[in-house]
């Protein structure tokens, strides 16, 4: 198992790359896109991170996914009063 959670730390990496490319979007829409893909980003690397026991990376990517989640709502909250 520990061998297939080794991989994630490549489709962790490209997500965060998307991700950062959609939060840049003038777009509403693609900018919550990204904070969705941010999202993903974050599991895969507490995964990652909790195999090779880094406990740092852990709780980056824990508080980076409450931003994230901040994110969405004001994302919505601005689209709603458009």
């Amino acid at each position: 198992m520990s061998e297939w959670l080794e991989w994630l730390e490549w489709p962790a990496m490209a997500a965060s790359l998307l991700a950062a490319w959609l939060v840049a979007s003038v777009s509403a829409r693609r900018r919550l896109a990204g904070f969705w893909v941010f999202l993903i980003s974050n599991a895969l690397w507490i995964a990652w991170g909790w195999q090779d026991q880094a406990w740092a990376l852990i709780v980056l990517n824990t508080c980076l996914a409450a931003m994230n989640v901040r994110g969405i709502v004001k994302n919505e909250a601005s689209a709603d009063s458009s």
